[in-house]
């Protein structure tokens, strides 16, 4: 996405936003992830969209907690530009509209995750066992988003490596020689 919404040519008033999902083979923390991404949030890295998440008990019996640093009309207004963006690349500027204040609606009440979303994740995970989901707002990207598209630059990919994506390249590069090897 480029840093300018084309519709009135002004700066996106939000970062990349990242979704991480994760699962836990336990119910029970030291709390120590809580203050890391409130520790995140007071140096002005992150922000916190959205964060749900579901415990489900050893007898079944799940817990549910969800926390964001929106306030309702942050979230509105992530809403409706979001929303604003998917009607956009559907089908045009009424489409946009119509995206818009489809998403203002469904973030009136803060969230992006509903009910929904509670009973997905509990059909995800075994008893005795914890999933999250959040969305995260990359502040500081915001700068060097606004920088790149300033000077003409746009993103051609944006993806994320993790270390068991190189591991994989290792592997799958091991595997190439050996077959070279022996052919």
């Amino acid at each position: 996405m480029s840093a300018k919404d084309t519709a009135n040519g002004q700066s996106l008033p939000f970062g990349p936003v990242q979704m991480l999902v994760v699962e836990f083979n336990r119910v029970h923390f030291k709390g120590e992830i809580i203050p890391e991404l409130r520790r995140l949030k007071d140096a002005g890295i992150v922000r916190l969209i959205d964060l749900l998440i579901v415990q489900k008990q050893e007898n079944g019996e799940l817990d549910s907690i969800q926390e964001s640093d929106l306030t309702q009309e942050e979230a509105m207004e992530f809403g409706a530009i979001a929303g604003a963006l998917v009607g956009l690349g559907a089908g045009g500027e009424e489409e946009a509209e119509a995206g818009a204040v489809a998403g203002a609606a469904a973030l009136e009440d803060g969230h992006v995750f509903d009910e929904t979303d509670v009973w997905y994740l509990e059909d995800a995970i075994p008893p005795g066992s914890t999933a999250a989901v959040a969305l995260i707002e990359h502040l500081w990207a915001i700068p060097l988003r606004d920088k790149i598209a300033q000077a003409g630059g746009i993103a051609l990919a944006d993806e994320w490596i993790h270390p068991a994506d190189l591991i994989a390249i290792g592997f799958k590069g091991a595997q190439q020689e050996a077959a070279e090897a022996t052919a």
